[in-house]
């Protein structure tokens, strides 16, 4: 069974690539982020020929979520429950679903913007959200994982260079924390192999030549409980869909997994 994170960056931009990426590395399971895209805008018909369902959660605008899968989707939990109102409204940036033999969350953490930002301090409570709804899932037999943008570096060896990240958001403490609290429920983190250079960077800005200079961090995480650690015979960072004209500034992980 193969699943795969990816923050696409807008789904309706990176359709074509998306499809074609589909059909090339017969994913069984995409977790999709920032569709940016409302739930009426979805490709739930294009995906359709190919043979993917999909559940999404998502409103237009910069967020949106969603589970594309071929191998059934059921007992969805549409958002995050309980998770914390910013503006006055819970933003679209978690759901789940059964699909096959695993349980899935695709997530797309906060950004928190700057560390003295209310968003910030909307972040650290949406991990808490985040780690309450998983818990019971991440502590049980069945294959579970919590797929997506993370917005945070899990160590100074997931940024190209950690001088430049001092105070800023996704590197500090604080968030570092709601990932080890995350794990602590009973999760792993499944670091994939980087097939290029010597760290699996999932994330380079469009700016400055990043992905050329390989000027990248690993935000993009893939966090299973035991059964789904075990199941795992691969994993990987593609690069490749990272290249060329057109592309997300993220790239997909693809985790393989023996069920």
């Amino acid at each position: 069974m193969r699943i795969a994170t990816w923050n696409v960056n807008s789904i309706t931009a990176r359709l074509p690539r998306l499809l074609a990426w589909l059909e090339k590395t017969g994913t069984d399971v995409l977790c999709v982020q920032e569709t940016k895209c409302t739930a009426e805008q979805f490709p739930t018909e294009a995906l359709r020929e190919l043979g993917y369902e999909s559940v999404v959660n998502a409103t237009g605008r910069w967020n949106g979520v969603a589970l594309i899968s071929r191998v059934g989707l059921t007992d969805v939990t549409p958002s995050l429950p309980g998770g914390p109102d910013y503006d006055g409204a819970q933003e679209p940036r978690a759901i789940a679903a059964t699909c096959g033999p695993v349980r899935l969350w695709s997530v797309y953490v906060p950004n928190g913007r700057e560390v003295d930002h209310d968003h910030y301090a909307y972040k650290l409570a949406w991990f808490e959200a985040l780690k309450a709804a998983v818990t019971e899932d991440a502590a049980g037999s069945l294959p579970f994982a919590v797929l997506g943008d993370y917005n945070v570096a899990p160590t100074d060896d997931d940024v190209w260079d950690p001088s430049l990240f001092e105070g800023a958001t996704h590197v500090t403490p604080a968030e570092r924390a709601a990932l080890a609290a995350l794990r602590d429920t009973g999760l792993q983190d499944v670091v994939p192999r980087p097939l290029k250079y010597d760290h699996p960077f999932t994330y380079w800005d469009y700016r400055e030549l990043g992905f050329p200079k390989n000027k990248g961090m690993r935000i993009d995480l893939v966090y299973g409980n035991e059964s789904f650690a075990k199941a795992v015979s691969d994993s990987y960072v593609d690069r490749e869909e990272r290249k060329g004209k057109g592309a997300s500034d993220h790239a997909p992980v693809v985790v393989d997994l023996g069920l």
